[in-house]
């Protein structure tokens, strides 16, 4: 079995992929009587016509490293924002396409204030926190068309810290 080596997750390593979603340098605005400061627009949300974006909270079993992934999944109708909702690491698996099938693929840490956005399309493994709760909030695509297409490994790959 493969081996892929988890990195941490940075803004620049994720760019291909989505975007990191956390407060980090300068904020963009103080708000609130100068009590707030806002990181403003931090996520592209690309969402097909027939959809609208929606809100909901997702509780995962965590897992542990090493972690054998076996299945990525994409949205082919609109990005995917997880946003935890706790102060835990989790792991990020993404995965470049190449017709159609997932090829490259790579395996990050996400820290304690780091939220992800898959941007459309972006192949990526089921959401999995390494500690409990593992409790998420999560911004997608609302519809009635489907909006998942899995793709199953072959040959499953360990992925370690």
């Amino acid at each position: 079995m493969a081996v892929i080596k988890a990195q941490p997750l940075t803004a620049d390593a994720f760019a291909p992929f989505g975007d990191v979603l956390q407060a980090v340098g300068k904020p963009d605005k103080i708000i609130n009587n100068g009590f707030c400061g806002r990181y403003h627009d931090r996520a592209r949300l690309d969402f097909d016509p027939d959809g609208r974006a929606g809100i909901s909270v997702f509780k995962a079993e965590p897992r542990a490293l090493p972690y054998t992934l076996d299945m990525l999944e994409r949205h082919p109708d609109g990005a995917q924002a997880f946003i935890p909702m706790s102060l835990d690491a989790y792991l990020v698996t993404v995965a470049e396409d190449e017709n159609g099938r997932p090829v490259n693929i790579r395996a990050f840490i996400a820290g304690p204030g780091q939220g992800i956005n898959y941007h459309r399309n972006t192949w990526h493994g089921v959401l999995t926190p390494l500690s409990a709760p593992g409790l998420f909030a999560v911004v997608d695509r609302i519809g009635e068309t489907p909006n998942l297409e899995e793709h199953h490994l072959k040959t499953p790959l360990t992925i370690t810290q």
